[in-house]
């Protein structure tokens, strides 16, 4: 492991150095749900924006669509994920999600995973606006979020939760509601088809072992013990998601392009 400044780390690379490889808001359940949800089909295109690790990939390609694209911002990343999925119909390219340099309308399905939280609205929407250029008409898009709840959730409490995960994971995280996230793909030319939620338990034991299996779960407890700095910003990390666990849950919507 090669040790770094782990009081500044963004949130998700720390645990990502920490050994976690299931880093979604709402875990791999939710992100089961979301691949099932599109339905990938042996005649399917995909894009996937930001892979990362490579978890969803794996899930994906396991459906064996026709051709995988993974568009990710992070070269080291993409050299990674180049040495660890293969295939003549899988492609890592280095991109942003807001310009992909893809053709348009020519995809089947584009789904994305906890990146949007991390971005302002109007950067949310060129995303979105994205992955419907890209799509063919009918075409699938899938994103799984942090969400905020209820729908009906004050100013003040979503301002209150916005300033204490930035402190905490290091990234200016915008997580919406769920009526939020509908109006925005709605606005850009998406029909929400069907939404799915699960509680934020990021970091309860119970949600990393389902998440990681318990020999891994134990690597993961071993790495945080022995880094004191790491598992301070984790278990601070931790109480704020727990202090706002009733108004945070993770979220996946697929939605249709008109």
């Amino acid at each position: 492991m090669i040790v770094t400044d782990f009081k500044k780390a963004q949130g998700h690379w720390l645990l990502a150095k920490m050994g976690k490889k299931v880093l979604r808001p709402g875990g791999k359940e939710l992100t089961a749900k979301l691949i099932d949800g599109l339905q990938i089909a042996g005649t399917d295109d995909i894009v996937e924006f930001a892979p990362g690790l490579g978890f969803t990939a794996s899930l994906a390609l396991g459906n064996n669509p026709r051709s995988y694209v993974g568009v990710d911002a992070d070269n080291d990343a993409i050299e990674a994920l180049q040495e660890k999925i293969k295939g003549d119909h899988i492609r890592f390219i280095q991109g942003t999600a807001a310009h992909t340099d893809l053709p348009d309308d020519g995809k089947d399905k584009v789904y994305g995973e906890a990146m949007l939280t991390m971005q302002a609205d109007h950067r949310k929407a060129e995303i979105i606006r994205e992955a419907h250029r890209i799509l063919k008409k009918g075409g699938l898009y899938a994103i799984h979020e942090l969400g905020l709840t209820p729908d009906s959730l004050g100013e003040a409490v979503k301002a209150e939760i916005q300033k204490k995960l930035a402190q905490t994971i290091q990234v200016n995280a915008r997580p919406l509601t769920e009526v939020e996230w509908k109006i925005l793909l709605e606005k850009e030319g998406f029909e929400v088809m069907n939404v799915f939620t699960n509680s934020m338990s990021l970091l309860e034991t119970k949600r990393v072992i389902d998440d990681e299996g318990f020999w891994r779960s134990l690597r993961i407890a071993f790495n945080i013990l022995i880094y004191p700095a790491a598992r301070k910003r984790i278990l601070a990390m931790r109480s704020v998601f727990r202090r706002y666990s009733g108004h945070m849950t993770g979220i996946v919507i697929i939605a249709r392009k008109i």
